[in-house]
């Protein structure tokens, strides 16, 4: 009889935590569930507003203030880290702007510089092809003078002179000038020619 009466309150026991659970549990979540379903439908986060009220509630309030002060200072400290790498990004930036203008000024200077001594090239050269003509006018002047004339202007010069407008003579116009020329200096340009011919 005892294990008849053990079974049947444990039978009761079993079915009262059963009603607990199918008459009360259950409707309970399901209800949650259909309350947050219509919520999240409706736009409102429930979340945040659980939160709010949370604050409401003097322990939990301490909790989030407390939760809250920490995440401020912790997010206040990485905002000043940030900031001074950002200033140091922007720091970085201006020299390397400032060295960009400072490549291309110099860039400039010498694009200028070598634009003026292209000129300078262009003119040297105009003005040594006007040496050239200049120098073969002369040389065709004493080619065309009679000898007896270009031998005493040709003795009037420098050494120098003299070999150079001798040397561009033409053979018979030089022959004819050195013949017109006291001996020794004859023999003195006719050395320096065979000089410059070697």
């Amino acid at each position: 009889m005892e294990k008849a009466l053990k079974k049947q309150k444990d039978e009761k026991e079993t079915t009262f935590f059963q009603r607990f659970i199918y008459w009360v549990l259950i409707p309970l979540l399901f209800a949650l569930f259909l309350g947050l379903l219509i919520a999240s439908i409706a736009g409102v986060n429930v979340f945040q507003q659980a939160k709010e009220l949370g604050g409401k509630i003097p322990f939990i309030s301490n909790m989030a203030v407390h939760e809250n002060t920490e995440d401020i200072s912790e997010y206040k400290e990485k905002i000043i880290e940030l900031d001074a790498e950002i200033q140091n990004k922007n720091a970085e930036i201006e020299q390397l702007k400032k060295k960009i203008e400072n490549k291309d000024a110099e860039k400039e200077r010498y694009i200028v510089e070598q634009k003026r001594l292209e000129e300078t090239i262009d003119e040297l050269k105009k003005q040594q092809e006007e040496n050239k003509r200049a120098f073969k006018d002369i040389v065709s002047t004493y080619a065309s003078m009679s000898p007896k004339r270009a031998a005493p202007i040709v003795l009037e010069m420098s050494d120098d002179e003299a070999v150079k407008i001798l040397t561009n003579l033409p053979t018979e116009s030089l022959a004819k000038i050195l013949e017109n020329m006291p001996a020794e200096q004859a023999a003195k340009y006719t050395e320096k020619l065979s000089i410059n011919a070697n």
